[in-house]
């Protein structure tokens, strides 16, 4: 019995080991690297499948041979999903986790590594990070030193590589854990006792931002509920990552609002081509849904806000805009816009992106300060 359970063994390490170079093997795999018959090779499989260790994952068609995945390489992932947008010479990467503590951990470890990394910070479960296009080397370790650190960040044609070096745990993220997250094309490791480097690959998606104002009345509807459901109706389309949704405030001695003097604004990671279809179905969307026929829709590619872009939606926030002001801005930075008198505060929205959530709701907060200068 002991030899039986020995074999078993052997079997599904190698089983394992193919499953995460290649993602499945083949019985003429298992029977070559053990010199076994097929037949023998066949009956583990098909014993090992009963068993619940493997499963199959393409039958059998033709000449090509069934392919099957050891299922012990395939846990519960507390990893959601993994995805980055590029605007121009910087990436922002998005981590969603299952586990606020899991995320809180990386945002700890990341920050303190630095390497690629520009700025890091956590929204709940999600976890945004900033990153240079390049290589920074980092040391990991025991504490003090961070566990885990994004030593490089490349854009290689419609990817984007991330090279992470780590130990212990966050080494067994990156090997076990990252490629079954929604969003990663690929994960590649190289060990070197202890320490783990890896590189995650996802699509370079582009970073579209959707600002929305004036959807409601005195007596039904709220902007807020109804940028919810926008982002709840494009993260249903191919090609589309929801990332998040954000009130902020606007002037509150506006006379004249729908209801309140909050506009909303939804961010969205989309693949390139896909950024007009996605902003028709948004306007298409608003049109419908919208309570008030001043309804207006802003619309920006890219996550970097420009300083004077920024200090329109202070303007936003202090004073009286006029519809032509926002259309000046909007041509000036790229953003389109759609609908009635509510464009001004959905470019607003536009312009607020990025800040953290008590200086969005807060009026009387500097939204100017440590900005990039006017493009």
């Amino acid at each position: 019995m002991s030899r039986v359970l020995e074999r078993r063994k052997e079997y599904l390490r190698l089983m394992r080991q193919m499953t995460l170079e290649k993602g499945y093997f083949t019985v003429v795999d298992i029977a070559g690297a053990f010199d076994t018959p097929r037949s023998t090779v066949q009956d583990w499989v098909n014993r090992l499948i009963e068993e619940g260790c493997v499963v199959l994952t393409e039958e059998q068609r033709g000449r090509h041979a069934a392919r099957y995945a050891a299922s012990s390489v395939i846990p519960e992932s507390a990893c959601r999903r993994v995805f980055t947008t590029v605007d121009g010479d910087e990436v922002e990467i998005y981590h969603e986790c299952m586990s606020g503590g899991c995320a809180a951990f990386c945002e700890f470890h990341h920050a303190r590594a630095g390497g690629a990394l520009r700025s890091v910070h956590r929204d709940g479960t999600l976890l945004r990070e900033r990153a240079f296009l390049g290589r920074r080397d980092v040391f990991v370790g025991l504490d003090p030193a961070p566990a885990v650190g994004i030593v490089g960040v490349f854009h290689e044609g419609d990817y984007i590589h991330q090279h992470i070096k780590c130990i212990g745990g966050p080494a067994y993220s990156l090997t076990d854990m990252l490629s079954l997250a929604e969003g990663v094309c690929g994960v590649t490791v190289h060990r070197e006792r202890p320490v783990v480097e890896g590189e995650v690959i996802t699509r370079a998606l582009a970073y579209v931002a959707i600002g929305i104002d004036d959807t409601d009345t005195e007596t039904e509807g709220a902007t807020f509920a109804l940028a919810l459901a926008l982002l709840q109706h494009l993260a249903k389309l191919d090609g589309v990552m929801p990332i998040g949704h954000r009130v902020a405030m606007l002037n509150p001695r506006l006379e004249n609002p729908t209801a309140g003097n909050s506009c909303s604004y939804i961010e969205l990671a989309v693949e390139p081509d896909q950024v007009p279809r996605i902003e028709e179905a948004a306007v298409r969307f608003v049109a419908d849904e919208a309570a008030s026929p001043e309804w207006g829709i802003a619309v920006r590619q890219g996550f970097r806000i420009p300083r004077d872009l920024r200090a329109y939606g202070k303007s936003a926030r202090e004073s009286v805009v006029t519809r032509e002001t926002a259309e000046a801005v909007a041509e000036r930075f790229g953003a389109r816009l759609h609908g009635g008198r509510g464009v001004i505060g959905a470019l607003a929205a536009i312009a607020l992106v990025g800040l953290p959530h008590d200086v969005l709701l807060d009026p009387q907060r500097d939204v100017c300060a440590g900005l990039e200068p006017a493009e």
